[in-house]
């Protein structure tokens, strides 16, 4: 234990667990956390800079800039919070791009929205959900259709009767 390869690779685990805490040189080049983060204050920082253009009531009249700043500003935070856990962990990214999700998601967010428009939130919200599963490599059909009932039933109740979007749910059907 005191001599050969073993403790050379002993002094180097040391050394590197000890210099962790003393200010160490951050790589983050590859840090995943790190641009999660980045990216979460990013988009943060947009809609509160987007949100400046609309009246800010207060928390007991709110106007129209009010909810995106508070969003932006929790954003914000969640950022820094995951920035500095990556920071602290220094998990590296893994893995490649997949040139096949990047395609299916993008054209089937497009679908959605031009189908929104055109036949309604069901058949859109179907296609959306059945075209993100489709992006992945772990595609069983039969969880897809139940993940797609799920969702659109669940969608249903909660945006269209919840929240009272106008969105029709078949255009053609029910006087839409």
């Amino acid at each position: 234990m005191y001599g050969g390869a073993g403790s050379a690779d002993a002094a180097g685990e040391m050394t590197r667990h000890l210099s962790r805490g003393l200010g160490m040189k951050v790589d983050i080049r590859d840090n995943k956390d790190f641009f999660a983060g980045l990216y979460l204050i990013i988009t943060g920082a947009v809609a509160m800079v987007i949100a400046l253009d609309y009246p800010m009531g207060s928390a007991v009249r709110m106007g129209p800039g009010y909810f995106p700043t508070v969003l932006g500003g929790i954003l914000i935070l969640f950022g820094l919070y995951v920035m500095s856990m990556g920071i602290k962990s220094r998990e590296k990214i893994q893995g490649n791009w997949s040139l096949r999700a990047l395609v299916v998601l993008s054209v089937t967010m497009v679908v959605f929205g031009y189908m929104m428009d055109h036949v309604g939130f069901i058949p859109a919200l179907m296609v959306l959900v059945f075209g993100s599963a489709a992006a992945g490599r772990q595609f069983k059909f039969v969880e897809v259709i139940l993940l797609t009932i799920g969702l659109t039933v669940g969608s249903v109740a909660l945006f269209i009767y919840g929240l009272g979007l106008p969105y029709p749910l078949i255009k053609g059907l029910w006087g839409y």
